[in-house]
């Protein structure tokens, strides 16, 4: 389930600030992975660190990365039932059973099957679906279904099939920002495909600065919305941008509902979660929320006030319309 509401960085973040390279002139690493772009700015030290990064990046890609033959959630997915999971494999997992039960199983990472036969994952999708497929599919899915013993897992039926692409990438990101700290960065912003984690300001006490995009479904890009961040993640999911159309008409978005199996389109267009969380649990509650739509997310949010949104809607007279809490 990949996002489609990004992010664009202010031009101002990858400006030198001053002449003292050590504190006020920002590292900048950019480059390609998890299938979109990262772009990492840090001060206080002045060295790159680019080496390390690309390979946790790998390692992260070789454990939960379901468009890699080899990796480990690919072996599991293919019915293999002795791969020893590692440390990333095994938190991935613990954060998205959670977020399963808080979600009432609307955030369920065992919908891949449907990821898959919907046309948004990385098997081929299946011809003609109709409600008696979906039906045989979803007896695969939830995440109690699934269990981690011994490091390895233990699924109730080999059919059922991951997919953390919905968390994957906030992970990954987590895991780069311990990587910063471990360094002793104190003041940093990595964005990985729209997703952020910020830590700090920048020099002179500066807040990071992002941009949020309209929902735009014709392809072209504007503004919606300006946020100032500190020492936060944020996630963002939507529906507008990664979909398809059915020969008979009917628009089927990337977000799949694992209660009911299928992917058609709520009121909710987008959902921006922001809060003193890993990246990681953000862009889970951001995909549990497109699925939710807006009345129960609504409703969700009363019992998680540390949970920032921007949530973007169609009201009931056709109009885009905001809920901010």
């Amino acid at each position: 389930m990949k996002k489609a509401f990004f992010i664009f960085l202010f031009s101002s973040l990858f400006t030198l600030i001053s002449c003292n390279k050590e504190i006020n002139t920002p590292i900048k690493l950019q480059g390609f992975v998890f299938g979109t772009s990262y772009n990492i700015i840090y001060y206080d030290v002045g060295i790159s660190f680019e080496e390390e990064i690309i390979q946790l990046f790998e390692d992260i890609n070789n454990s939960i990365s379901t468009y890699i033959p080899t990796s480990d959630i690919s072996r599991i997915n293919s019915g293999d039932s002795g791969v020893i999971v590692d440390t990333y494999f095994k938190e991935v997992f613990s954060k998205s059973e959670r977020i399963f039960k808080e979600t009432n199983g609307y955030f369920d990472p065992t919908v891949g099957n449907l990821v898959n036969a919907w046309g948004f994952g990385p098997e081929k999708p299946l011809n003609n679906l109709d409600s008696s497929s979906v039906k045989d599919l979803m007896k695969f899915v939830g995440f109690d279904k699934v269990k981690i013993e011994n490091n390895q897992v233990n699924k109730k039926y080999s059919e059922t099939y991951f997919d953390f692409n919905s968390i994957g990438k906030g992970y990954g990101l987590d895991i780069i920002a311990r990587f910063l700290e471990s360094k002793k960065i104190k003041n940093y912003l990595i964005e990985i495909g729209g997703e952020v984690r910020v830590k700090g300001t920048k020099p002179e006490g500066k807040i990071w600065t992002v941009q949020l995009e309209n929902p735009n479904t014709d392809g072209t890009r504007s503004a919606y919305t300006y946020l100032q961040l500190t020492n936060s993640s944020m996630a963002s999911s939507g529906n507008y941008r990664k979909f398809r159309m059915a020969p008979t008409g009917e628009k089927y978005v990337h977000t799949i509902n694992p209660k009911t199996g299928f992917a058609l389109e709520s009121n909710l267009l987008a959902a921006t979660v922001i809060a003193e969380l890993d990246c990681a649990d953000v862009d889970a509650y951001a995909t549990a929320f497109m699925a939710m739509g807006l009345e129960k997310t609504v409703k969700f949010l009363e019992a998680k006030p540390y949970l920032k949104v921007v949530l973007i809607y169609v009201n009931e007279a056709g109009n885009l319309a905001e809920f901010r809490n």
